[in-house]
């Protein structure tokens, strides 16, 4: 698997996500340029979209909440994740 939106650095992998929040429900979208689109319901509120995403991409990946986290844009719709050693993923990644 190869795109501009992610790449691996050793058993991590390194997501560039474009976040669309107070959305209807939370899922993957598709390709957005150099990222991936990904909604989610929480709103962009002290920190609660953050945290929310943290979450969902925990579970989608199957990791604990402890191996993702945000490397870059914490207060703007475009951001950077790590997640460490992920157990599986999401088909709408895998189709992209």
């Amino acid at each position: 698997m190869s795109a501009d939106w992610y790449r691996w650095e050793g058993e991590d992998l390194l997501l560039w996500l474009r976040v669309q929040p107070r959305a209807g429900k939370d899922q993957f979208v598709g390709p957005y340029g150099e990222q991936y689109k990904v909604r989610i319901t929480a709103p962009p509120v002290e920190g609660k979209a953050n945290e929310h995403l943290i979450r969902f991409l925990a579970k989608a990946f199957g990791v604990g909440r402890d191996q993702v986290s945000l490397v870059s844009g914490d207060s703007c719709k475009n951001k950077g994740f790590r997640i460490q050693r992920p157990r599986k993923f999401p088909i709408s990644l895998t189709k992209a």
